[in-house]
């Protein structure tokens, strides 16, 4: 459990609560005829027209009209929609209780590289439940798309100290990537790494 001083809680989105399918995305990309998509994806960040979408530099358009280019020949917004969200595997209802039993406790942040498709397709699919929309989560939410940076950039963990006031110290970052923690460490926030689908509540027992 956090020691008593930590306030604030900082937390990602793909891989920590969402579980994401790598695999089956880059199957759904190589059947659209995608060549190389492999070496694009990872389940913690991304290469290419893919990083460049995450981090807001162009519009939804532009991705798809590049994957577009990638293929060959012409496929559908709603096709290359699914397969890119085919990455993403859906959160547990135990996660999305716990969140709001959590913000009870402390100030919560969302804090993720994502980008506006998977975005979009999370808040209608995923936090739109039991009467529920992803405002009631969080107090405020970061995204690398909106933010046009993304993690592990140092400016990114200063720009949500500058935003929201708190501090380092009190803060507990939960993140399934290394490199991102190691630069929150830097800064002085507090870290967790959880493995792939850990049920990371054990934290807060």
């Amino acid at each position: 459990m956090p020691d008593s001083h930590i306030k604030n809680l900082l937390i990602d989105f793909g891989g920590v609560l969402i579980d994401l399918d790598r695999r089956r995305c880059i199957e759904q990309f190589r059947r659209l005829g995608m060549p190389d998509v492999e070496n694009m994806l990872h389940d913690c960040h991304q290469e290419g027209f893919f990083q460049l979408h995450e981090k807001g530099l162009i519009a939804d358009e532009d991705f798809r009209e590049r994957i577009r280019r990638a293929i060959g020949k012409p496929v559908s917004d709603e096709a290359i929609d699914a397969a890119w969200n085919s990455f993403l595997d859906g959160i547990p209802a135990y996660k999305l209780a716990f969140l709001l039993d959590l913000r009870k406790r402390y100030r919560l942040y969302l804090l993720s590289n994502t980008n506006a498709i998977h975005w979009e397709y999370a808040c209608t699919h995923e936090f739109n439940k039991e009467g529920h929309r992803v405002e009631d989560y969080f107090d405020r939410i970061f995204l690398s798309y909106r933010m046009k940076m993304i993690k592990p950039d140092a400016g990114i963990f200063q720009a949500v100290l500058q935003e929201t006031g708190i501090l380092p110290a009190e803060t507990l970052f939960i993140d399934d990537a290394e490199a991102n923690c190691r630069t929150a460490q830097s800064l002085g926030i507090r870290t967790y790494t959880p493995q792939a689908h850990e049920d990371w509540r054990h934290l807060f027992q």
